[in-house]
């Protein structure tokens, strides 16, 4: 998830300047390892979530047309929802 990559990432760049501050090789090492696993975790969740965005505003954009090509205004409704809900799912894990 996002959140444990942060947290990783964090730890990670913690436990480097930790190693270099002490001159212990193994500790600035490890700290490297964790930090670029827990950016890599992060950058994989954001993909992710950014995907699920396209994925509901696509299909919500399309539940909206059919529904009011159709005239039912719940179905329209729900697709409005929906591709909102995935626009705002993009715009939370856009790449920076």
């Amino acid at each position: 998830s996002k959140t444990t990559g942060q947290f990783h990432s964090m730890k990670g760049s913690a436990k480097e300047t930790l190693g270099n501050l002490t001159g212990s090789q193994s500790w600035t090492q490890s700290g490297k390892q964790e930090h670029t696993a827990g950016e890599t975790e992060y950058n994989a969740a954001q993909a992710k979530g950014y995907a699920e965005g396209t994925k509901d505003r696509i299909g919500g954009r399309k539940d909206a047309v059919v529904g009011a090509l159709t005239g039912d205004r719940q179905q329209e409704t729900t697709g409005n929802v929906r591709r909102d809900k995935g626009e705002a799912q993009q715009n939370w894990n856009r790449p920076q």
